[in-house]
């Protein structure tokens, strides 16, 4: 069972670079397929806490090999300044490869992020301002910088040329921002080639050849189901896949070497940034929840919005990407509850919903229906069998993997590396 592509379920932060780490001591390869510095992984191992941003969560497991795909976006400043800051605490990053097709952020990606939201007014979309969609829309359009284009200061000119001769116009007519030169760019990207080029590769090469060595490959999504750009709750959304599709495409893999489709959930659900959110909670138990969670971003820092288990999405998810198994993570949160609620479909306008509505503006004025299952009093940190729960907890993870569609192979009861209980085997 090689190919194993990891996905969240809801809006992000589901606790993917757990479950990425939980691989780690039998994965030979981790590879980031999409995404960029938007969003983060939070890995704890032993007393260490380690944030992760644009590196693949495995790049923490002695002998793993970490590749960042070709469906990635790449903030230069930002790899190396990660690189430099797991160096600094013992951390071994000489495995790393980079796509040679992904694609670069710029300086101009980043200031058009910016200006634009701004811009936007009551009709953001709560990007982080960090280059991630202008730099899909360049890749799009055809005009974006690559990672192997470093390599070649004539191509990587002509490209920077290119992208500047109608980005300056927007910037100093429609924004009133000065201009950027091009060679501001081309200087500030060369600086990183020298550093850069031993790490770039083919990787969809290197990785097409692992599978067929029978090494286990895990291909680690970035965001959610739920902020694909195909997929979820569009325009609030990422400018990526974030789906399992997206494994294939952001790696330069085949579909059929995918072999397990791995799910992450929140025993709650959160999303950071605008768009809808039929469970959210505004209320105490919404800050309740929100500090029990400690749910704020690891890139951002901002408050996510916090609201109760949505069981339509989790169904949802589960048939957009595939899903084989489901990684149940935070339930230790939900512990002091008398009654745990949980969202089985939606309200709107007196209508009942089943599913996730395809239209957007029904799901905007969807209203959960919710129904409660008995809490839980006893720490449930320290369990580590299925049996060990309590049996209220046992009856919640069971419900939800009825409402899901695929069974839960994987509870979380705490921040630890250790922290979990496995009741089906990932890989084997």
């Amino acid at each position: 069972m090689p190919g194993i592509v990891i996905v969240g379920v809801q809006w992000g932060d589901e606790g993917k670079g757990k479950a990425t780490d939980l691989l780690g001591e039998r994965t030979d390869w981790v590879v980031k397929f999409n995404g960029g510095n938007n969003a983060g992984h939070t890995v704890v191992i032993g007393d260490e806490k380690y944030a992760l941003h644009l590196l693949p969560s495995g790049i923490l497991s002695d002998g793993v090999n970490a590749v960042i795909g070709n469906g990635v976006v790449v903030d230069l400043e930002v790899l190396f300044a990660e690189l430099e800051a797991l160096h600094a605490r013992g951390v071994d990053t000489s495995r790393l490869k980079v796509s040679a097709n992904a694609h670069i952020i710029t300086q101009y990606h980043r200031t058009l992020d910016k200006v634009t939201e701004r811009f936007l007014g009551k009709r953001q979309i709560g990007t982080t301002g960090r280059g991630i969609g202008p730099a899909y829309a360049d890749k799009i359009n055809r005009v974006g910088i690559r990672v192997q284009d470093l390599f070649d200061e004539n191509i990587l000119r002509q490209k920077v040329e290119g992208a500047l001769d109608q980005k300056n116009h927007l910037l100093v007519k429609v924004f009133n921002r000065r201009a950027i030169t091009v060679d501001e760019i081309v200087e500030d990207l060369l600086s990183y080639a020298k550093r850069l080029r031993p790490m770039v590769a083919d990787t969809s090469l290197l990785l097409d050849e692992a599978l067929d060595r029978g090494e286990v490959v895990v291909f680690e999504g970035g965001q959610a189901t739920m902020l694909d750009v195909d997929h979820g709750t569009y325009p609030f959304v990422t400018s990526s896949s974030a789906t399992a599709g997206g494994a294939s495409t952001g790696s330069g893999v085949g579909p059929n070497r995918l072999d397990r489709i791995v799910g992450i959930v929140k025993a709650y659900t959160t999303r950071v940034g605008s768009g809808p959110f039929p469970t959210e909670l505004f209320d105490e138990q919404g800050e309740w929840l929100r500090s029990r969670g400690f749910e704020f971003g690891t890139t951002t820092g901002r408050p996510r919005r916090v609201g109760w288990y949505d069981a339509p999405i989790t169904r949802y998810a589960t048939r957009i990407n595939g899903i084989t198994d489901l990684v149940l993570t935070k339930l230790d949160i939900l512990t002091g509850l008398d009654r745990v609620p949980v969202c089985v479909a939606y309200d709107v306008d007196g209508e009942r919903f089943d599913e996730v509505p395809v239209n957007q503006s029904d799901f905007h004025h969807a209203k959960p229906i919710l129904e409660y299952f008995p809490g839980w009093k006893q720490d449930i940190t320290g369990a580590r069998t299925f049996e060990d729960l309590p049996v209220e907890a046992q009856d919640y993870v069971l419900a939800l993997e009825k409402m899901s569609g695929t069974r839960i192979s994987v509870i979380g009861v705490g921040a630890a590396r250790d922290a979990v209980i496995v009741r089906h085997d990932l890989v084997d």
